[in-house]
């Protein structure tokens, strides 16, 4: 996959597998991908057909993206003023098929949906603390006419 949008990056993650299961490192140091520490780190489960979408971060959070059990499709759309790829948009397939982690610009409108017929876990590692009492999310619906992505259209490839 042409990665599109500015500041979007995907880092394949090696799966090591032998016949007790497999081991898959999703955070290392060492990788260029994470610019800055993870301040915390979440994990969500998504029924299957369950769209969450769309939202963006307005104070300098990226957040990294990870599907280790089922499958997402996640779209990423660039509205930012000064960004070289204003009006792009971005999707992946990710899970357990191909396990990879995908960069995300928080202030690029993102969200997922689970896809297949199990549940689908994701994990992120936002660079900021959630704060419950103001949080940094911008939210639209997940059918919005401001973004041109179909969640239920087919993934090409």
């Amino acid at each position: 996959m042409m990665l599109t949008i500015h500041d979007v990056q995907i880092h394949n993650l090696q799966v090591n597998a032998d016949e007790r299961g497999h081991l898959v490192e999703i955070f290392r140091e060492d990788w260029d991908l994470y610019d800055s520490d993870p301040a915390m780190s979440y994990y969500s489960m998504t029924y299957p057909g369950i769209t969450r979408a769309w939202h963006k971060h307005n104070r300098g959070q990226v957040d990294h993206f990870v599907c280790p059990q089922g499958r997402i499709k996640i779209g990423v759309y660039d509205d930012r003023e000064d960004s070289p790829t204003q009006g792009e948009l971005d999707t992946f397939v990710i899970g357990e098929h191909n396990q990879q982690v995908i960069r995300i610009p928080g202030d690029c409108w993102h969200g997922f949906k689970a896809i297949g017929d199990s549940p689908a876990i994701l994990i992120n590692f936002p660079t900021n603390l959630y704060d419950y009492d103001d949080p940094d999310e911008e939210r639209l619906p997940y059918d919005t006419d401001k973004i041109p992505l179909d969640w239920d259209e087919e993934p090409s490839g």
